[in-house]
């Protein structure tokens, strides 16, 4: 195989592994706990995950909270939007 080829494969490969990812963005609004309980329904998190995830958007502004196909992330986003919570598919 030539290293073209190879090279090729490769990035094929990658771009048939490429995940989206739903960013949440940290808000005045919305309190930790309404945060928290949304991700678990949401996005399915643990409760540990989702108070992870709700300490990094608030004191770093954003964090990624699910990734996947756009189609599984979809619905969820939208239940996020819903709840009231800033996040988008990226």
């Amino acid at each position: 195989m030539t290293k073209e080829k190879y090279a090729e494969d490769l990035l094929l490969e990658e771009v048939e592994l490429k995940q989206n990812e739903i960013v949440l963005f940290n808000d005045e609004v919305n309190t930790f706990d309404h945060v928290i309980d949304t991700l678990i329904y949401a996005c399915d998190h643990v409760p540990e995950q989702a108070e992870q995830c709700a300490l990094l958007v608030h004191y770093k502004g954003k964090c990624t909270v699910k990734t996947g196909s756009y189609e599984d992330l979809e619905p969820r986003c939208s239940k996020l939007l819903q709840a009231g919570l800033s996040a988008e598919i990226v």
